[in-house]
């Protein structure tokens, strides 16, 4: 499928209609911004020439300002992996406009019950993170340096991956242990639990979001189920907040879609059942003190922006 033909004049279209959304509450963007293959769609390439070439270094470090004049919000993964400085977030979240918003993922060191046997954690891999769940530690490390930007935070979201039966024998034992986590939370933010077992969604895991006023992310991953079917679970809407983000098709692995996918410049596997279910949820927000937040991963058809575009209804090409 072509690029982004998809607005006529460019992003305009599409940053118009997604103001007209935040406006009403609905809340549109992209999960991570810094992608080249964007140049041409969301960025202009003259912008980050240096010596007449594209400069990736200037790009990676001033393409979120132009990313904020199409988009409203953005979802942070990249502080899944880090506790970020009181600096670093004052130059990034400082650079943006007053209106703009983050949703942020909360650093992994909080939500890993047992470290991947993965060259990325070293000698931890394999053993029990002593820090899973540890309130003090997020007070401390993230949630005190991110205190000056609160009005700019719209949401923290705790993704959880896989668990085994040896982390916990049964969703009960998860949901035990997550109300006692929650229930410390301090409630300076919106918060969205993010899971990865698909036996979890289960009543007694809703019950424990309602129960604190936390929304499920409802979101399309490898081994969840597919997000129309999500959605169709009643108890799945836990507060007066939703919150999706689109990620992967069922059975795609992550490895798979950036091998089939990048450089992430156009949409190749249209998912029209998701984007029906992203457009119901958005219709879902009619009343002003509700609130609908959607994310969207190059990963998921190919060009983020592109679905964006379709479930916004400004493109053509939308396959839904």
């Amino acid at each position: 499928m072509s690029n982004l033909p998809l607005f006529p004049d460019r992003p305009t279209e599409l940053a118009s209609r997604l103001a007209e959304l935040a406006r009403r509450n609905v809340w549109i963007g992209t999960s991570s911004w810094k992608y080249p293959g964007w140049i041409g769609q969301i960025y202009t390439a003259e912008r980050y020439a240096t010596r007449g070439r594209f400069s990736q270094k200037k790009f990676e470090a001033n393409c979120l300002a132009e990313y904020a004049e199409t988009f409203p919000i953005v979802c942070g993964d990249f502080s899944f992996y880090q506790f970020p400085s009181v600096e670093y977030w004052q130059r990034l979240i400082g650079g943006t406009p007053a209106s703009f918003r983050f949703a942020l993922k909360v650093p992994e060191m909080v939500t890993v019950k047992r470290f991947p046997a993965h060259p990325r954690y070293g000698q931890r891999g394999g053993l029990t993170n002593e820090s899973f769940l540890d309130v003090e530690l997020l007070s401390e490390l993230f949630l005190a340096p991110l205190a000056a930007h609160g009005e700019k935070v719209a949401l923290l979201i705790f993704e959880f991956g896989s668990f085994s039966r040896a982390d916990f024998a049964s969703v009960a034992g998860f949901a035990e242990a997550l109300d006692g986590f929650l229930k410390k939370l301090p409630r300076q933010c919106r918060y969205a639990v993010e899971i990865r077992n698909r036996e979890y969604l289960d009543p007694v895991y809703f019950e424990c979001l309602r129960h604190h006023r936390v929304a499920h992310v409802f979101n399309a991953w490898t081994r969840m189920p597919p997000i129309d079917q999500q959605i169709q679970i009643p108890e799945a809407f836990t507060t007066d907040f939703t919150v999706t983000r689109a990620l992967l098709r069922v059975g795609r692995t992550y490895e798979k879609a950036v091998a089939q996918f990048a450089p992430y410049s156009a949409i190749q596997d249209p998912n029209p059942p998701a984007r029906a279910a992203m457009r119901s949820l958005i219709e879902q927000v009619t009343d002003p003190e509700r609130a609908a937040y959607i994310f969207v991963n190059n990963r998921f058809e190919g060009n983020a922006p592109a679905t964006i575009a379709g479930i916004a209804g400004c493109s053509e090409e939308d396959a839904g």
